[in-house]
């Protein structure tokens, strides 16, 4: 399954992904935020990622964010529900070239849209590290509302335990 805004498309994953998967995910930025990210990342690590998206069950829905014209790979985007259907928490990560032009605000607004419209979610959640201004700034532009800091809530692989910040939508919140 697609979903599509006429610039972007989130599209299911293909094993072809994973040379810009690999190339993307060796930026240091992206592994700083995303703890589970491993560092330094090789074309195995691609490989595991894609395949996992591959074969998620029907509890999560990963999709490769694409510029819709080009149909070059610029990130990630995933939902995965609650074990009761009724919430969903997004993840995301952008490659850096695909930063600063508003790629993630659109896939996370088009996300959010489908999940709480098509699945009929009554709450969306996503985590920020305190320290991601960019990424709380894409959550507020789509009507996210940060909520507080989870203390404690993130063990980085140095074993180093991080904050993170609680940002939920609920439906009638969506900025367009």
């Amino acid at each position: 399954m697609d979903l599509w805004d006429g610039d972007l498309l989130l599209r299911p994953w293909r094993m072809e992904d994973v040379p810009a998967v690999e190339r993307a995910c060796r930026d240091p930025e992206i592994s700083r935020w995303i703890p589970f990210v491993p560092r330094p990342y090789a074309r195995e690590d691609a490989e595991a990622y894609v395949r996992g998206c591959i074969e998620s069950g029907p509890e999560r829905y990963p999709f490769a964010i694409v510029d819709a014209r080009g149909g070059t790979l610029l990130g990630s985007i995933d939902m995965s529900l609650n074990s009761h259907s009724y919430r969903g928490h997004v993840g995301y990560w952008i490659a850096r070239e695909a930063r600063g032009r508003g790629n993630c605000t659109k896939a996370l607004r088009l996300l959010s849209r489908w999940g709480l419209d098509e699945l009929g979610l009554v709450r969306l959640e996503l985590i920020t590290d305190p320290d991601n201004v960019a990424s709380q700034r894409v959550a507020e532009k789509v009507g996210y509302k940060r909520e507080g800091v989870l203390r404690s809530h993130l063990r980085h692989p140095d074993g180093r335990l991080r904050d993170s910040v609680m940002f939920s939508l609920l439906p009638g919140e969506l900025l367009e």
